[in-house]
């Protein structure tokens, strides 16, 4: 179906989910987590204001938005962060991130 993308998700127990995710409610990456009730904070609802929706994109091939300045600042202050963290919740869900895999990150 072409609504749908499915990406992998690995949350901190190491546990690896395959969600399939709807492209026309224009959804986030925290969205889709927080809808399979994966364990992602995601305190502030995606303002990008708390950065409890970090993750780690495990996909060099997946294409996603750059991150802006709000996002940068946020990561910036995380201990864990890393090259290849981002915030879940600015991440929009398009059909060229079919098959993204992603890490969800420890506290």
């Amino acid at each position: 179906m072409e609504n749908e993308i499915t990406i992998t998700v690995i949350d901190q127990s190491g546990i690896i989910h395959t969600l399939l995710c709807p492209l026309e409610m224009g959804l986030t990456l925290k969205d889709i987590c927080k809808a399979y009730e994966l364990p992602m904070e995601a305190m502030c609802g995606g303002m990008a204001m708390c950065a409890t929706c970090h993750c780690f994109i495990l996909s060099e091939t997946v294409p996603l938005p750059e991150k802006n300045d709000i996002e940068e600042a946020l990561l910036s202050e995380l201990f864990t962060s890393k090259t290849t963290s981002r915030l879940s919740c600015q991440i929009y869900l398009t059909a060229q991130m079919d098959g993204l895999s992603v890490e969800i990150a420890a506290d």
